[in-house]
């Protein structure tokens, strides 16, 4: 979705638009706490993920036609776990892959940095802080809960006007907008708008057609777009006001991938999906590999099934965590994503 930027001189002096606070107040969280203590992600529930993720990457480079070099990115790495399992999978089932990929992490957060360094060892990474900073060369990009960590706008429909939600002393104030958006929207519908996820998809779709390549998202929302204020925050596991605490809460929104899709096929990419997490992770084989670690550590086997149910069930993250892949147009279908 696009935008006419609305008019802002009636926001209260001091007040700070949600897309500013959410960036303020996630720059902070990242480089002051360890995220970790309140949420656990998928590549930190089972390595399991991590290896079925490196091994789609493999697979999808041999459909690339085996460019060497080829970058494997992940943006928002984490600790780093996501990318050890992925690359322990390539190397002992794609040796060649493994050789040819060069390591690239998106991360802007020292700690993090530190932390990954630590887990990946002598993996041969190279750091950026932005994507615009990636060599330019074929690329297969990752990115686990990454899009819903972008800050969003939301709007709100009042009457006939749609009004814009700024931030001041911890609540919401709101200004009349003169913003493009659907006039038959109901009173109180919210709109949510993540002009940065739409840049990054116009920049990846651009990216992949100039070079080759494939890029792999996994994260929450609605396969389409629709109203709804989404917009949420997690301290040691439980839900808080997030607008409370700036930088001590994870603060976050789920993603409009039918949005984020459209803008990189306007920028040249090729979209496949969204499919539920669920259904694409059984599709690479997924559950055998939780069975088969769960016959290999009998002391945690049951641990590591329920990560597996965790991951996979539609009453747990299997429906509401989505996956979707976009490509340059000269590659077939990635795997999982086809047609049943």
């Amino acid at each position: 979705m696009t935008i006419t930027p609305p008019e802002i001189a009636y926001a209260p002096k001091d007040a700070e638009r949600l897309d500013h606070f959410m960036a303020r107040a996630a720059a902070a969280y990242y480089a002051a706490r360890d995220p970790f203590q309140d949420f656990a992600t998928s590549p930190e529930i089972s390595q399991a993920f991590g290896e079925c993720l490196g091994l789609w990457a493999a697979v999808t480079w041999q459909a690339m036609g085996r460019p060497d070099p080829v970058l494997l990115v992940e943006c928002g790495p984490g600790r780093g776990s996501l990318m050890a399992d992925a690359l322990r999978a390539i190397a002992e089932m794609m040796p060649a892959f493994r050789a040819a990929l060069q390591v690239h992490l998106v991360e802007t957060s020292p700690r993090l940095r530190e932390a990954q360094a630590a887990k990946l060892g002598d993996a041969g990474v190279t750091w950026h802080e932005d994507v615009a900073a990636l060599p330019e060369a074929p690329m297969i990009l990752l990115a686990n809960e990454f899009l819903d960590a972008l800050p969003i706008r939301q709007f709100i429909r009042r009457g006939s006007v749609w009004h814009e939600r700024f931030v001041l002393d911890g609540a919401f104030v709101e200004v009349p907008s003169d913003a493009s958006l659907p006039e038959d929207a109901p009173h109180g519908a919210v709109q949510e708008v993540n002009e940065a996820a739409l840049r990054f998809a116009g920049w990846l779709g651009a990216r992949l057609k100039r070079h080759g390549g494939a890029a792999l998202l996994i994260d929450y929302g609605p396969a389409e777009s629709a109203f709804g204020d989404s917009l949420q925050a997690m301290r040691a596991g439980q839900p808080v006001d997030p607008l409370s605490a700036p930088g001590e809460v994870d603060i976050t929104a789920h993603v409009d991938f039918a949005a984020f899709a459209n803008a990189a096929r306007a920028a040249g990419a090729v979209a496949h999906g969204p499919l539920p997490q669920g259904v694409f992770l059984q599709r690479l084989g997924f559950m055998t590999r939780a069975a088969m670690l769960a016959r290999l550590d009998p002391a945690r086997a049951q641990a590591q099934l329920a990560a597996a149910h965790r991951l996979t069930a539609p009453e747990a993250m299997g429906r509401l965590f989505k996956a979707l892949a976009l490509c340059d147009s000269s590659l077939p279908i990635p795997a999982g994503f086809e047609t049943a």
